[in-house]
């Protein structure tokens, strides 16, 4: 895979390419809330249990330490997890991980700098190790140049059709993450969050708008 998506980098770095400019990408434009509205992985059972994911949340933030904060409600059948992670920098290009956590490499793949990105990551969990390819969203819905670009970086990195996934459009599981995201920036204060600005969603009502855990 790590082959794969280096080759798949070189690429996007030709004009007109439908990738990001990942030098050009300032981990502040990353900021905020997200719906993951669509993903594709490796991790075992996911293509049983894809058609009853619904919609995600992310919230991302920015600590002082440039380091990345990700909080993330996922779906697992008839639950849903909280979970968060502090993800560090790497020393090259616009890389983040955490391997005592269990992730290896986060990184945005593609983004209009807007209302979408597609994340890749690389996670291990105990006995098992495996790719995703998320579709970041700031609305529920995405727009088809958002979902183009999530398809193309999913085939390309050779994720199979039975890997990948629309996920239901039930927003319940994504607002947790947005509510509780919410409580902590309360709790915390004004000076214990860094934000996109006045324009930046960062609750469930915010127009326009990871720990990941194991089930």
């Amino acid at each position: 895979m790590s082959a794969v998506l280096a080759t798949l980098l070189a690429l996007a770095s030709v004009p007109g390419a439908p990738a990001a400019w990942l030098g050009q990408l300032d981990p502040e434009q990353l900021l905020g809330s997200w719906y993951v509205v669509a993903m594709a992985s490796g991790e075992k059972g996911f293509a049983m249990e894809k058609t009853m994911r619904n919609v995600e949340g992310v919230v991302v933030t920015l600590t002082p330490e440039n380091n990345l904060k990700v909080l993330s409600s996922r779906h697992r059948l008839e639950r849903c997890d909280l979970n968060a992670v502090e993800l560090l920098r790497q020393n090259s290009a616009w890389v983040f991980e955490n391997p005592s956590q269990g992730v290896l490499e986060y990184r945005v793949l593609g983004t209009n700098f807007r209302d979408y990105a597609v994340v890749f990551t690389q996670l291990e969990h105990k006995d098992e190790a495996f790719s995703t390819v998320e579709l970041y969203s700031r609305r529920q819905q995405a727009s088809l140049e958002a979902m183009t670009l999530f398809t193309k970086w999913s085939r390309g990195l050779g994720f199979l059709s039975q890997q990948q996934a629309r996920l239901q459009a039930d927003p319940s599981c994504a607002h947790k993450a947005f509510q509780v995201s919410c409580l902590l920036s309360i709790t915390r204060g004004p000076r214990g969050r860094r934000s996109l600005g006045p324009g930046s969603p960062t609750s469930p009502g915010a127009a326009g708008g990871s720990g990941w855990g194991r089930g």
